[in-house]
């Protein structure tokens, strides 16, 4: 298995290096966005497996195996999410030519918005985003390798040595080889998934069928049925009236604003690129259930107890998997863990540097050059890889499932940014204090749900709620106090703006399949 494992890692890393030894990395436009060189398969598999974490493999299997299928929901309603973004924002991003989320804001609403938004940003990534991933990469090679029994060491003491192992190699990485080394190996890791999404499953059912897998697929749809529900209840993780309120802003964040995602497109060669690579990311969003939840169904079947549900996916695999085959998953877990790590280190450098850093350095009359500037961004990585290794391990002492955690406390940064921004797309007068208001409002208003007042209400629909409360405050704020000269877009496109002719039938189609999902995982369909 180990082999195995070595192997497959080895032939990405070599495919990568092979790919990428011509690259210049000597600019910040090489280093940050790939020289926005990146075709639409590049797009495609950078979004699909920047998303697609351990995190989300290990915590979607977690609640598959303790609640039932309404977790999916996450992955499943992005496609709509994708979709508009791909068709209202990409071609804007575009069209300003600007290389972070921020910069909008800073054209928007001024300098201040833009570095306090890079500044939550940064926070999030820190404390969140970067210490989850290092976190579920860790539990998964526990559970796959048995490194506590190798190494005769405590739970949490492995926890901590294989954190500091991603967390340095995965550092190396992103230092050497770019944003265009991450998209490469993104891609080759995305195919490899829906390879890996095949496989398990296939191993699952044959050994739940004792060798017979349409006996095995029999006890998966006949038995606990209730496991294959998608529409959740009030009850369960994600109820489904979610998917209509919360859920659907914080995709839309996602996808639209957030920093290390965008910036996977915003490093396309041209806009249909772009919207290609979007749709691609959304076939594989349809596809990936296969790996992010159907092992959490199998699971149900075969482990009637585990004290931490969150090693569901890699106790799985070690144990239905033939060796070469675990090792091939263990690494594409490795590769999932590593591509959103080094994807987030990247972006906060970009923040960081860019946003920051340069406006800082000008602003004290002596600007630094790109070498300079590079080189502190890679400083920079450090230091909140250290950081993020830090924070990692503390995350086994959360409640309520890892991955319920994780959504919940994106809510402090993600739909409060996405306000702004909505606000911001659709009005021309509102004033940068209504902004800074609206973000303190939301934040600090939120924290008081999650953290001191238990009002019994899903944090979605919390996030909902605040997200009109926000709108309407920012709006009155405007009306009262708007800015004496209206917004007007400044223009400076680097790429073409054309966009994808096909796009909008190839959208009712993921559309249409979108639906299909929640009917077939529905008393409707295989829940009855």
């Amino acid at each position: 298995m180990l082999i195995s494992f070595l192997f497959f890692t080895g032939i990405v890393g070599l495919v990568s290096w092979f790919k990428l030894r011509k690259s210049k990395l000597n600019t910040l436009n090489g280093f940050f966005l790939a020289d926005r060189s990146l075709s639409f398969l590049l797009v495609g598999g950078g979004l699909l497996f920047t998303n697609i974490n351990t995190a989300t493999i290990i915590g979607e299997n977690e609640l598959a195996y303790t609640h039932n299928m309404s977790v999916m929901a996450w992955g499943i309603t992005s496609v709509l999410a994708m979709l508009l973004v791909s068709e209202f924002l990409m071609p804007l991003y575009l069209k300003l030519g600007i290389a972070t989320t921020p910069d909008y804001l800073t054209v928007r609403y001024g300098p201040g918005i833009g570095k306090l938004v890079s500044c939550i940003f940064l926070l999030s990534y820190i404390i969140n985003l970067l210490p989850s991933v290092l976190y579920s990469g860790a539990i998964a090679f526990n559970g796959l390798f048995h490194f506590s029994d190798l190494w005769k060491t405590d739970y949490w003491t492995t926890i901590w040595i294989l954190i500091w192992v991603m967390g340095i190699v995965g550092c190396l990485y992103s230092l050497l080889g770019g944003l265009k080394a991450i998209s490469v190996s993104d891609t080759l890791l995305g195919f490899g998934i829906f390879a890996g999404g095949i496989l398990l499953p296939f191993f699952g059912l044959r050994y739940l069928g004792q060798g017979d897998i349409m006996h095995g697929l029999s006890i998966l749809l006949h038995n606990r049925r209730e496991h294959l529900n998608s529409i959740g209840a009030a009850t369960d993780p994600i109820p489904f009236g979610t998917l209509f309120t919360g859920m659907l802003l914080v995709n839309l964040y996602y996808w639209g604003t957030e920093q290390y995602i965008v910036q996977q497109v915003l490093a396309s060669k041209d806009l249909k690129s772009c919207q290609k690579g979007i749709a691609v990311a959304c076939v594989g969003k349809l596809i990936s259930p296969l790996l992010l939840n159907v092992p959490g169904l199998i699971a149900v079947h075969i482990f009637t107890h585990l004290d931490n549900p969150a090693e569901v996916f890699p106790k799985l695999d070690s144990l239905v998997s033939p060796p070469f085959i675990a090792g091939y998953i263990a690494a594409i877990i490795f590769g999932a863990a590593l591509t959103t790590f080094n994807a987030g280190l990247n972006s906060s450098s970009t923040l960081f540097v860019l946003n920051i850093y340069k406006p800082w350095t000008e602003k004290r009359g002596r600007a630094a050059d790109e070498k300079h500037m590079i080189r502190t961004a890679k400083m920079f990585e450090i230091l909140i890889c250290l950081l993020a290794m830090f924070i990692a391990p503390f995350i086994i002492f959360v409640k309520n499932g890892f991955y319920t955690y994780v959504q919940m406390v994106n809510g402090f940064f993600n739909v409060p940014i996405f306000t702004i921004m909505f606000i911001g797309f659709v009005t021309k007068r509102v004033p940068a204090v209504a902004a800074g208001i609206g973000l303190v409002f939301f934040i600090v208003t939120y924290a008081l749900t999650q953290l001191v007042f238990d009002l019994h209400i899903h944090f979605l629909h919390i996030l909902a709620i605040l997200f009109v409360l926000t709108c309407g405050l920012m709006l009155l704020i405007g009306k009262l106090n708007p800015m004496p000269v209206p917004y007007k877009q400044q223009l400076n496109t680097l790429v073409d703006i054309k966009p994808w002719k096909n796009r909008h039938i190839y959208s009712c189609i993921l559309l249409l399949l979108m639906i299909l999902m929640f009917i077939l995982f529905s008393p409707l369909g295989l829940a009855k």
